[in-house]
């Protein structure tokens, strides 16, 4: 490619903009229009042209998220961009649908959601990850379907864009993290597909075998190169291990710092017209807000040129209570209330993820196992009232999934506080006594998965723990070159 400049008899005076430094931090809004410009003149300077230029936006399907929104949180730094998935099918053949299990009638609701922030120097991608089962308040709000209008309620958060659609989702998000959102961006099963296929495939490792048989996911241990079909089986796979959505989002995170990974890596920003081409090849089949248009996507195209894996890191929401059971709603995850405002602060702050998180592992003891994929049964074993549910709001208060249902031991003479075990899930014993300083390990053949603990009367408190492998943990902030291949 030639290094002098494109000239045009049809453009004579062409203008130019020359930077003041080079490099600025903060970019002023002239400075962020100036670089739209320079990617528009380079996309015309290959021959594409401002007609094509426009035509992205065309390609976009609109909704309007914000509408008539009030008491919305205060702005931070950066742009923060709800990022939801849903179980729309109905572009997909019945081909693929019966290859890649999509049977059935969709829910309608939201099977992923995620705030993507991008800090204001558009150096880092910050991901957290909303379980689809948190526990969650809407805002006052009219029924999309029905007209009706309803108070605050509880549900699933995934539940919200089943009844109030886009607008109800982002009121709810906001109204949970106190974080505002700048754009919507909705993918269904269609364009995730489509995005993949386009990238020509994206590159997964996997150190065990996965298989799900609700997905028709099957992989074996190595590194795999997924196209579109695969890769929506491995990132809706729940059945592939123990840990369910937890696991799946992990999963998630993964498949997307590939997904990152592959487009800068790929040459496909630096291309203007493959650039134009993955572009509208993606935008065809997704929603998005009004205000998110082609200035926004190639300002974003732009400042990823200089991305990395290790420039996106990836969290979830600190889950305090796992299994809360709300009447009419059935069983949902409880956010912890110390820990994820602090996360929600770091994105308005703009400030690091992996910093906030260490901030909060100073006196948090390491396991080999996360307490999140730990199933408890407490018993008391003293004569003192109140011993059992006192261990077993306190032992789930750190993320273990105890039964809510305390019982009274055999035996009410217990001394020391006995953490009772089969034999096969030792590893899990190990990190739930490490929880229970001084406590003894019992080994009973044949218990099974649900470990048990007799509290006795030395019972004290119940120690934080967090995984060694930070991909177990709920609030293992971990960067995209952490998740990737070896």
């Amino acid at each position: 490619m030639p290094t002098t400049p494109l000239r045009s008899p049809r453009r004579p005076h062409p203008r130019r903009r020359v930077p003041r430094s080079p490099v600025r931090r903060r970019r002023p809004r002239w400075a962020v229009r100036a670089a739209t410009t320079l990617s528009v003149v380079l996309l015309a300077a290959a021959g594409i042209g401002h007609s094509v230029i426009s035509s992205l936006d065309a390609d976009i399907a609109r909704v309007d998220p914000f509408k008539d929104m009030k008491n919305r949180p205060q702005a931070g730094h950066g742009m923060n961009v709800l990022l939801v998935g849903t179980d729309g099918r109905d572009r997909i053949t019945a081909a693929e649908r019966h290859r890649y299990r999509l049977g059935g009638a969709p829910c309608h609701c939201t099977d992923t959601i995620m705030i993507v922030h991008i800090s204001e120097d558009r150096e880092r991608a910050s991901v957290v990850s909303l379980p689809r089962d948190s526990y969650a308040e809407t805002p006052p709000h009219t029924d999309q379907v029905t007209g009706k209008q309803h108070h605050g309620h509880p549900l699933k958060i995934n539940a919200a864009y089943a009844e109030g659609g886009p607008q109800l989702t982002v009121r709810t998000v906001e109204h949970m993290t106190h974080v505002k959102i700048d754009h919507y961006l909705e993918v269904d099963f269609t364009s995730f597909m489509k995005t993949v296929d386009v990238l020509g495939g994206v590159k997964i490792c996997t150190a065990k075998p996965l298989k799900d048989s609700y997905t028709g996911l099957d992989l074996a241990p190595g590194a795999h190169t997924l196209m579109g079909g695969e890769a929506l089986q491995y990132v809706r796979s729940r059945h592939a291990d123990g840990s369910s959505d937890l696991g799946r989002m992990k999963r998630q995170q993964r498949f997307l710092a590939a997904l990152v990974d592959r487009a800068t890596s790929s040459g496909i920003l630096l291309n203007p017209l493959r650039f134009r081409d993955v572009t509208r090849a993606v935008l065809g089949s997704v929603r998005a807000d009004r205000g998110f248009g082609a200035d926004e996507l190639l300002d974003l195209g732009r400042a990823m040129r200089t991305f990395s894996p290790s420039s996106s890191e990836f969290a979830t929401v600190p889950i305090g209570q796992m299994g809360y059971l709300v009447k009419g709603i059935g069983s949902t995850l409880k956010w912890d209330p110390v820990k994820s405002p602090l996360l929600f602060r770091a994105l308005r702050d703009d400030k690091p993820l992996a910093a906030t998180a260490r901030s909060l592992d100073g006196r948090v003891a390491r396991v080999d196992v996360a307490p999140q994929q730990i199933r408890v049964q407490v018993e008391n074993g003293t004569h003192t009232a109140g011993l059992g549910r006192r261990v077993d709001r306190a032992l789930a208060a750190v993320g273990f999934r105890t039964t809510r249902q305390p019982v009274s031991a055999a035996d009410p003479s217990a001394r020391r506080t006995v953490v009772a075990y089969d034999p096969r899930w030792d590893r899990s014993a190990k990190s739930l006594a490490t929880a229970l300083p001084g406590s003894e390990l019992r080994a009973v053949k044949g218990l099974g998965a649900t470990l048990k603990v007799i509290a006795g009367a030395d019972f004290r408190q119940v120690r934080t723990v967090r995984a060694v492998d930070a991909e177990q943990g709920e609030f293992g902030v971990v960067r995209g070159d952490e998740v990737g291949c070896p």
